[in-house]
């Protein structure tokens, strides 16, 4: 034999058993996280309210079509999709009423938890409807909370989630910067208190950094994908005071498919 058909029968026997093994080349990391279950934890942020177009089946939750992992998962056709993802939720009532759906062959997690820990729609409320001290003080007392008992209920959630999805890839998602300091907003709360509510998201973000990192979770903010789209900026991707009121201060479905997704998708 040759030693051209020598080389060709090798090449020959080397894609055969690559083709026998089903490998096609090295998959992504999309690719990898999809062919498993995909969970969507969390509270108003991930489920979407704010963003319209509701599932029937959602009620008060308020999870959204328009919502990051809806997108996610119609894009990527994750192997089973649990979206459970709740307005209001808390770290408590995460891991009390929505980690039943994880399990050993959950690839994929995604979880926002802590702004209605730390008192977040009262402070807004605070801010809105009374003086700058108020707003500050009440801005401060949150800031406190989060850096005090924040930290030890999200570790408490982050257990309870490795726990039940061993293997899984956990990516906790981060709030967006609520203003743009010095921008078109000529009304409303003084620059002192948008200062402060940034502030304190950043602080926010900060201790969600840590404590997942500790836990080997993956954080991923959104902070740069909001930049340019927060409140006062003249294309703002959040509602500011609404009506229906629960909609105030969440991300519209461009805040969810521009900032969210993006984020999302750029830690799987």
């Amino acid at each position: 034999m040759s030693v051209r058909r020598i080389r060709a029968s090798v090449v020959t026997l080397a894609l055969a058993a690559v083709a026998a093994l089903g490998v096609a080349g090295p998959a992504s990391a999309t690719d990898s996280a999809a062919a498993g279950g995909y969970v969507a934890l969390g509270d108003s942020y991930s489920s979407g309210v704010g963003a319209g177009n509701y599932l029937s089946d959602s009620g008060d939750c308020r999870r959204s079509a328009n919502a990051y992992p809806y997108l996610w998962q119609a894009a990527n056709s994750p192997a089973s999709f649990d979206f459970v993802a709740c307005s209001g939720a808390t770290t408590s009532s995460v891991a009390s009423g929505q980690l039943g759906v994880l399990n050993r062959s959950t690839s994929l997690v995604s979880v926002t938890a802590g702004g209605n820990d730390v008192g977040f729609a009262a402070v807004m409320q605070d801010c809105v409807l009374s003086s700058e001290a108020t707003c500050i003080n009440s801005v401060n007392n949150a800031i406190s909370r989060m850096n005090n008992s924040l930290p030890g209920r999200l570790d408490s959630l982050y257990d309870g989630i490795r726990a039940r999805a061993p293997q899984a890839q956990v990516v906790v998602l981060g709030y967006p910067r609520f203003y743009k300091l010095s921008g078109s907003c000529f009304a409303g709360l003084s620059e002192a208190e948008r200062t402060a509510i940034n502030n304190a998201s950043d602080v926010l973000n900060d201790v969600l950094a840590k404590r997942s990192a500790d836990a080997g979770f993956t954080f991923s903010g959104v902070v740069d994908e909001f930049t340019g789209h927060e409140l006062c900026s003249g294309d703002a991707w959040l509602h500011s005071v609404t009506v229906p009121i629960h909609n105030s201060y969440h991300p519209k479905a461009a805040g969810q498919s521009g900032g969210y997704l993006p984020a999302f998708r750029s830690a799987v």
